[in-house]
């Protein structure tokens, strides 16, 4: 399997807090949702990648290119959105294409003129005057205009509604279509993740936690649903959170199809991205 992105034992330690050991990659072809509570290390671990940050430890390929020993390369691959709109508030649409232009040799004004018109962007007024939803789109706008083969989103639908956040998912979906381009796509909605997502990596507290195939993880996690005698009988290895009400347990497992043989009776639903990163995040009660 070929990679677009490679992050290998990258480590950033500050007094209060710290990345450890983070390994993940992302294949070529693929969305990979970048998960985890605020303050685990979503937006720390995207800025050692880009080298916007000194790393203390590890290695970081793009496309197979070391960021490191040829960062200019590297990033010739790359197009990013932060969750804050990067460009000054005095440009204009067509300051915007004049500068960008220059810097990217892959850019392609037309398409950007495409997504700025489908986008509803205002022509004629600086970027003072656009709200964060418009800033936030014309930030998406110039990343797919640079026709980098690697997107790195962080946040990017945060301040869109949900009707312009679809429209756009649809067009993270077609930016894949070609089987090389990739997406690491860091955001909290994690409703966007589950429905467009290949992989998905969860970090907590600066640890990966996992990283993995997205339809296989849901397959094996489930929140099961116990009375006390069904909660006694559970491995303390099936268990990865659990929370108790007035009518029993409700347990995440990553062991579904495990716990199933053993208690066939057993009440379960599905766990979604979300309730799996509640789950973690959580203290659990034993």
């Amino acid at each position: 399997m070929s990679y677009a992105l490679k992050v290998s034992h990258l480590t950033k330690r500050y007094p209060s807090f710290a990345l450890n050991d983070i390994s993940f990659e992302v294949p070529e072809g693929c969305i990979m949702g970048f998960v985890g509570e605020n303050g685990a290390g979503k937006t720390t671990t995207i800025k050692a990648i880009l080298n916007l940050i000194a790393k203390d430890a590890g290695k970081v390929f793009v496309y197979s290119t070391d960021m490191d020993s040829d960062e200019k390369q590297a990033k010739r691959n790359i197009a990013v959105v932060f969750d804050d709109c990067c460009f000054s508030e005095t440009l204009s649409i067509s300051n915007v294409v004049r500068i960008m232009s220059r810097m990217y040799p892959g850019w392609d004004s037309r398409l950007f003129y495409e997504y700025a018109d489908a986008f509803k962007l205002p022509e004629k007024k600086i970027i003072k005057e656009y709200s964060k939803g418009m800033k936030m789109k014309l930030s998406i706008a110039s990343a797919l205009a640079c026709r980098a083969k690697l997107l790195i989103l962080d946040e990017a639908t945060s301040g869109l509604d949900p009707i312009v956040r679809s429209e756009i998912i649809d067009i993270f979906l077609e930016h894949i279509q070609n089987g090389q381009n990739s997406i690491l796509f860091s955001t909290h909605i994690t409703s966007d993740l589950d429905r467009i997502a290949d992989y998905i990596t969860f970090i907590h507290e600066g640890k990966i936690v996992f990283s993995e195939a997205k339809d296989a993880m849901l397959d094996s996690y489930a929140i099961l649903k116990c009375e006390e005698k069904e909660f006694r009988r559970l491995d303390s290895n099936d268990i990865v959170g659990v929370r108790k009400n007035m009518f029993g347990y409700e347990v995440l497992t990553d062991r579904k199809n495990e716990v199933l043989r053993r208690q066939p009776g057993i009440v379960y639903e599905k766990a979604l991205i979300e309730d799996i990163m509640l789950f973690y995040t959580k203290e659990d009660v034993r």
